[in-house]
């Protein structure tokens, strides 16, 4: 086994939900301000979902005050706290840049419904 591999391993975090591009997600992140650190919630819906081991990152975007805001958070980064996701959403393609086009309605996403649970 390579050194490299071992040490990208211990780095990988347990808690991360399944989640893919078209899905809506509450990120955590710590934010270092001055001296003092806190955590920040940012709230948006998947457009890239780049795989792989401990360098997995997700690109998120939300619309604030008419402006689009896209973040790229790495997910088994330490600043990263939690990953929630709020809705899950039915879309096509794997990557959703042609959301950054569009406005209103037409940027709406489906939202997937839970599969009843069988008794």
């Amino acid at each position: 086994m390579n050194v490299i591999d071992a040490i990208k391993r211990e780095q990988l975090k347990a808690e991360i939900p399944e989640f893919r591009s078209g899905d809506t997600v509450k990120v955590y992140s710590k934010i270092v301000e001055g001296g003092k650190e806190r955590t920040q919630m940012f709230e948006g819906v998947v457009i890239v979902y780049n795989g792989g081991s401990s360098d997995a990152s997700i690109t998120v975007r939300r619309v604030a005050h008419g402006v689009g805001i896209e973040k790229t958070f790495l997910v088994h980064s330490p600043r990263v706290e939690k990953i929630e996701v709020s809705k899950r959403g039915i879309v096509r393609r794997s990557r959703l840049f042609f959301l950054k086009d569009r406005v209103g309605k037409s940027a709406r996403i489906r939202e997937r419904k839970a599969a009843p649970k069988a008794s």
